[in-house]
């Protein structure tokens, strides 16, 4: 709450009311959505992927029964949860000490500083560690050394398989063991997972949160499942935001053309936080009209210091209006953007009425006789980024 003029007290609008945000996680859904609803969000909870627990996992035990059967050369960590989860279930099974005894006779590579953390937190101590935390920087350092014929390595996965790196090493002539720690399976209901598809395609959503590259890959392979593909695509390159942890998370995306928004970290605070500030930026819309400014939101409008929330047509007719501030927008083409309301210009008045209404002045839309409506757009105030209108 901020005091107002004459000391009277203006309810604060948070910086994400009016936006609708889907998370695509499994894993730590609640804490992310948590954060997000904290500024005024809303959010859909639609995991894309669910993780198979390790305990029961049989592939992974048959991999870690695999590194016990002969001495390990090389391991390779490329995640510290994924380390750390691969050590819980060995000790789950019993297996522990002799895992441990197993890596610690072995050269150990991390590929970044949390694995370099979970290695260490373990009572192993890793040999070297890229700058860059990139697994083709822990493959060119591998193929640098020494002839790898016969050399046998485990490749601790987190997720995703990691085919360059794994291919490569085979084809040098190494014994390679995947370890696939949290795979990742379709999840049990598809169901809100397919509802957000069939959202995006229609703009319901104003960013997609992601936090692994498997939810990613998930996300648009179901799109493709239900047909929308293209259309989920084309949301994405445009009004939807796809928000990805970070630059692994973001690289499904990245190859099918499809711009992010990453935090400088990979941490999930930083992740909301990064939601927080481009979600508005690249969503929102401040004008002035009628003396009042309109923040034209995701699913909603704040008409000055007030929370509107609109119906799916009152909102289309509104964002037709605002997409070119001031020109006139034919009723022929509200009728368009608006479905729903009937087929005539009749319809058009009654929705444009309800808009009205909603805004609580009608002078913010104008009638033009015989042509159609606009916004009473007046360019001519000045605004602050973080002000009111003034003349």
């Amino acid at each position: 709450m901020d005091e107002g003029p004459v000391g009277t007290v203006v309810e604060t609008i948070e910086a994400l009311a009016g936006y609708t945000i889907g998370i695509t996680a499994a894993r730590r859904r609640k804490e992310l959505g948590a954060a997000l609803e904290r500024r005024g969000a809303k959010v859909v909870y639609a995991p894309a992927l669910q993780i198979v627990p390790l305990a029961d996992d049989s592939q992974l035990r048959r991999a870690t029964e695999r590194c016990l059967n002969a001495p390990l050369d090389i391991v390779v960590a490329t995640t510290g949860i994924g380390f750390r989860g691969w050590m819980d279930a060995a000790e789950a099974w019993g297996l522990a000490e002799k895992l441990t005894e197993a890596i610690d006779t072995a050269t150990v590579l991390a590929r970044g500083p949390k694995a370099r953390g979970a290695i260490r937190a373990s009572g192993l101590r890793e040999a070297w560690s890229p700058e860059s935390e990139s697994s083709s920087e822990v493959l060119d350092h591998l193929m640098s050394g020494e002839d790898l014929a016969g050399t046998r390595i485990a490749v601790q996965l987190h997720g995703e398989p990691l085919p360059d790196l794994v291919d490569t090493l085979r084809l040098a002539g190494a014994e390679v063991i995947e370890v696939p720690v949290y795979r990742w399976v379709p999840p049990d209901d598809t169901a809100p997972l397919r509802r957000l598809v069939d959202t995006v395609t229609v703009g319901g959503v104003d960013a997609l949160a992601f936090t692994s590259a498997p939810a990613a890959a998930s996300f648009l392979q179901t799109a493709d499942a239900q047909g929308v593909g293209a259309a989920v695509r084309t949301a994405l390159r445009g009004p939807v935001v796809a928000a990805c942890v970070g630059p692994v998370t973001a690289g499904p995306l990245l190859r099918e053309d499809i711009p992010v928004i990453q935090p400088s970290r990979s941490r999930l605070g930083a992740l909301a936080r990064e939601i927080v500030e481009q979600v508005p930026t690249r969503r929102g819309q401040r004008l002035p009209a009628a003396g009042h400014l309109l923040d034209v939101r995701g699913q909603a409008v704040v008409v000055d210091d007030r929370l509107v929330p609109l119906s799916s047509a009152s909102m289309a007719l509104l964002r037709e209006l605002t997409a070119k501030p001031g020109q006139v927008v034919s009723r022929r083409r509200l009728l368009a953007v608006a479905p729903g309301d009937g087929c005539d210009e009749h319809a058009v008045e009654v929705a444009v009425g309800r808009l009205r209404t909603a805004l609580g002045d009608p002078r913010i839309v104008l009638t033009v006789v015989k042509r159609g409506y606009r916004l009473a757009y007046e360019p001519e105030l000045v605004a602050g980024p973080h002000t009111p209108w003034r003349y």
